[in-house]
């Protein structure tokens, strides 16, 4: 995680001081009487659960330990999606750490902004590629290119961070499967992709792999199926990666942003009108009559309500993929996120889906 702010922090402790307190008189209490059905112990259980919640209280609230840092002069990081948004950010703040940068950019060859304006810091170190991560051809082309232009081609890349992917939104009955399969072979499969194609450069550098996934990928929401599905199998292919790379040293990390929509303008105004226009034009007869207009306009007009939310600056995420590049012992997942999205999302993967599903929705 990032560094902690006072308002997290403060907000952090007031909620697991309420959560102690209920935990520490009412589940002791249930624990005791299964105990006596049980036959038994009662005497170590309330203690037991002090201790484990006071330790999960400093685990939450305190700042991130000093692990110890990687050398970065000489070494390079390959970045997807620098068009705009955090790839685009993200290339420029590790350039300035020093790293060489191999920008994947959808929009090079046909002259967009961002790759323009990455192009003209005119250094050694900022190389802006040609990237479609849906092409074949083109992420192998990149992966050829990096390897012709690393410096020490023997000691590898040493990071890859698949950034590239692409949002949406609706209800499940008004996608479409060429809507699913559109966002999972950028987000999942681009991801795959990219990784295993220069993967045995990473394999030579023991380096990292840091994948974008999403607070999305731990936990679904309503209109939301399609960017979830692909987000979860880019957790699951993470994972296993991670397991796989072990044996040769290399770490694997995944970052779980939460909303970042303002700071990156990944959603707005018009694009959920152009958005919702399709979804409503190329519904099947039966799902609008079911569903009614009344009922689309009212989750529409949700969707048009977050354009204008979330984090105002990315630099949290930006925060955490150093750390998960530049850090000797770099963690397995990253959570930048607003606060009650952290604790959503605590709620959302470890209370029964029951109560949880009681909560938000």
């Amino acid at each position: 995680m990032a560094p902690l702010s006072v308002f997290r922090v403060s907000l952090l402790v007031s909620f697991s001081v309420f959560l102690t307190v209920v935990l520490g008189f009412g589940l002791p209490a249930l624990l005791n009487v299964a105990m006596r059905m049980l036959g038994l112990p009662e005497t170590s259980v309330t203690e037991c659960i002090v201790v484990l919640y006071l330790l999960f209280v400093l685990y939450v609230t305190t700042p991130r330990f000093p692990r110890g840092l990687v050398e970065v002069k000489g070494k390079a990081v390959f970045v997807t999606g620098c068009d705009s948004g955090f790839g685009h950010a993200l290339a420029k703040h590790l350039h300035k750490l020093g790293f060489t940068v191999f920008a994947g950019c959808l929009f090079k060859d046909k002259g967009g902004e961002g790759a323009k304006e990455l192009e003209e810091f005119h250094s050694d170190r900022m190389k802006v590629v040609q990237l479609d991560v849906c092409s074949e051809e083109q992420v192998d082309q990149a992966a050829e290119y990096i390897k012709d232009n690393l410096k020490d081609s023997e000691s590898g890349l040493w990071a890859v961070v698949n950034n590239a992917g692409v949002s949406t939104f609706g209800e499940v009955e008004f996608t479409s499967m060429e809507t699913y399969k559109q966002v999972s072979e950028v987000n999942l499969w681009g991801t795959i992709r990219v990784t295993k194609a220069v993967l045995p450069l990473i394999r030579r550098a023991k380096g990292r792999v840091v994948n974008l996934a999403s607070m999305y990928a731990r936990m679904g929401n309503a209109l939301r199926s399609p960017y979830c599905v692909s987000k979860y199998g880019v957790e699951a292919f993470s994972d296993c990666l991670r397991y796989e790379m072990k044996t040769w040293g290399v770490k694997v990390s995944i970052i779980e942003p939460g909303n970042f929509i303002v700071a990156t303008g990944i959603l707005t105004r018009d694009i959920v009108a152009s958005t919702a226009n399709k979804l409503w034009n190329e519904a099947p007869p039966h799902v609008k009559e079911d569903y009614g207009k009344a009922h689309f306009e009212q989750y529409m007009a949700l969707m048009r309500s977050y354009c204008n939310s979330g984090q105002k600056v990315v630099s949290p995420v930006l925060d955490d993929i150093t750390d998960a590049i530049i850090s000797k012992r770099p963690y397995t997942r990253y959570n930048p996120m607003e606060p009650h999205w952290w604790i959503r999302l605590q709620l959302m993967t470890h209370l029964p889906a029951a109560i949880s599903d009681f909560f938000y929705f």
